[in-house]
């Protein structure tokens, strides 16, 4: 099979595409021709060794595909044929993977591979962040930084299934664009988002601060919180992991929580079918739906890499393996 491997951690450039054997899968693991590979940003951390998760080259990234069982274990749920998104931790970007079956999602009919494909790590992760860590409400009003990418979509559009305001935060007109396609009721520029927002909420603030993004926000979205308002912490694209002075925390009661998905869920591999569960009603609805940015043929991989590397991504980006 043909397959995108990283061979020297010294970034996208260095990534290479050939052939390899394909994955012999142990028991209880599903085999899926992929169609399509999603990219994120942790892949882009893993061609340098930046990430929390740190193989020993050469390895295959990507996280998140989906495509087609070719074949499966008695018991698992799944038959040959059967369309899929799965999230094989490792291994995506190539033609054939294995996943655990629990980490193999069934799709509803009305959703497309290219768009499956778009699922698995950002909308579980928003799913994980808005709900258990966040504990949203309806009628709560959520500011979503980077509401162009990935996670900034996947965010907006959960929150607005689940009867939430959302206020966008982009870098400029052309992510403005994106955001409101995801359904954002209000779309804001960075540069001096915290009096856009005051502006927005009347003063009052927002309940929830969704915020893949890091950097020199931090302070400003603190400030942006309601009484009781909760800063997700998912990521740091930006960058520059910021520091809290945490007596900010304190004249409103507001809370700095850590979005650790991976971490939580590795403790309980059964937990991603529940929440797959949870999101199928909105998947079949229409209500969620991955925003496709670009899709790039698998020889094309470095420049995929390099377009969410230098944040010109303007909703998912895919690899295309067939």
């Amino acid at each position: 099979m043909r397959a995108a491997r990283v061979v020297t951690l010294d970034g996208p450039s260095a990534v290479e595409v050939g052939d390899v054997d394909e994955p012999q899968p142990s028991g209880g693991q599903v085999v899926i021709d992929v169609e399509y590979a999603g990219l994120t940003y942790p892949d882009v951390l893993l061609t340098r060794g930046q990430y929390q998760i740190k193989p020993p080259p050469p390895f295959i990234p990507g996280s998140e595909v989906a495509g087609v069982v070719r074949s499966a274990p008695d018991g698992s749920g799944f038959s040959e044929g059967d369309r899929v998104a799965a999230f094989p931790g490792l291994g995506g970007f190539a033609q054939v993977v294995s996943a655990d079956r629990r980490m193999v999602f069934a799709l509803p009919d009305s959703v497309g591979l290219d768009a499956a494909a778009g699922l698995p790590m950002n909308y579980l992760t928003v799913h994980f962040a808005l709900l258990r860590r966040g504990r949203l409400q309806p009628e709560e009003t959520v500011l979503v930084h980077g509401a162009a990418g990935g996670i900034g979509t996947a965010a907006t559009q959960l929150a607005k299934a689940l009867g939430a305001t959302v206020i966008a935060v982009v870098s400029d007109e052309r992510k403005a664009d994106v955001a409101r396609q995801a359904g954002a009721d209000t779309v804001v520029l960075a540069e001096g988002f915290r009096q856009a927002v005051a502006e927005a909420t009347g003063g009052r603030g927002v309940d929830i601060v969704v915020d893949p993004v890091g950097g020199d926000r931090m302070t400003d979205s603190l400030r942006s919180l309601a009484p009781e308002g909760r800063l997700l912490v998912i990521g740091f694209t930006g960058g520059e992991i910021p520091t809290v002075k945490v007596n900010r925390l304190l004249l409103n009661n507001i809370s700095v929580v850590g979005v650790g998905w991976g971490a939580y869920w590795m403790q309980r591999p059964g937990y991603l079918g529940e929440q797959w569960a949870e999101l199928v009603p909105l998947l079949r609805d229409g209500a969620l739906q991955a925003p496709i940015g670009s899709v790039h043929a698998l020889d094309d991989v470095r420049s995929a890499l390099a377009e969410i590397d230098e944040r010109r991504a303007l909703g998912k980006v895919l690899l295309r393996l067939r």
